[in-house]
């Protein structure tokens, strides 16, 4: 691979692990969904940690597949250039025949800032990056709001949430396909306060901030990346207008006057 920009490389690492997944997944088919699974995550990891070492040499790396030892070592926190990478988020929905919302993430966090970032999704055929970010979607006028919602275990805060703005709730596998979606239009929101890593939504992050979305934590305060702790109790991604909105909606759910199970 020759010599890249960051934001080039985040996208072009990115798709190659996607392209990279999508023949392990053929290969393997789905009979035995956890082998599978687990071959995905090593596979992905081990190409992106490779790679990185051998074109960004003196850049510290935290996956989401390390041991607790690398997620834990003291340089990787005080150094200038992370790579922060979830080699196959939403594995779940790898494992699964049909299913097209995992991805790849790849994004450099340098000097305290996200400085580029890729999300691949294979089984769509598309990479969204900082080198070229996505153009954002307008809602149509009056239309109801959709959100951005775990499968399985939506928390209770984006049902209330839903409930106080009138919103409908769409489910999605990753955390990477659920940013996606707001950059694309699929949705006007991504709102999770149930706690995830740092890997799960550095990348898209970085490509949401880009396009001009907003991102950060419910509470509206800046998402940090590369702490000694990478456990990110919240986020919320969504178009620009709508933030305030969402954020007033979040101070209202969360304010000690409001009375418990009141009706929005």
């Amino acid at each position: 691979m020759p010599i890249r920009d960051d934001h080039a490389l985040a996208g072009d690492l990115a798709t190659e692990a996607g392209e990279r997944l999508l023949k392990l997944r053929a290969r393997y088919g789905f009979e035995d969904q956890q082998a599978l699974r687990d071959a995905g995550d090593r596979a992905a990891h081990v190409f992106l940690v490779e790679a990185l070492e051998r074109l960004r040499p003196g850049d510290a790396v935290l996956s989401e597949e390390a041991t607790h030892e690398e997620r834990t070592d003291p340089r990787r926190v005080s150094a200038r250039r992370v790579w922060i990478v979830d080699p196959l988020d939403g594995t779940r929905e790898f494992g699964e025949e049909g299913r097209s919302d995992w991805a790849v993430h790849v994004a450099l966090w340098e000097d305290g800032k996200l400085a580029a970032g890729a999300v691949a999704l294979p089984a769509q055929g598309r990479t969204l990056t900082t080198a070229e970010p996505p153009v954002l979607s307008r809602p149509e006028p009056g239309g109801r709001i959709r959100i951005a919602v775990s499968r399985s275990r939506p928390p209770q805060l984006v049902r209330d949430l839903a409930d106080l703005v009138g919103a409908e709730l769409m489910p999605i596998g990753s955390a990477g396909g659920k940013i996606s979606a707001v950059l694309s239009g699929e949705v006007e929101a991504y709102v999770h306060s149930g706690g995830q890593y740092e890997w799960d939504s550095a990348a898209p992050v970085a490509v949401a901030l880009a396009s001009g979305a907003h991102a950060s934590r419910v509470d509206g305060s800046a998402l940090t990346y590369n702490r000694a702790d990478p456990w990110l109790p919240d986020i919320l991604v969504s178009l620009p207008d709508l933030a305030v909105t969402l954020l007033a909606g979040i101070r209202d759910l969360q304010s000690p006057r409001r009375k418990p199970n009141a009706s929005a």
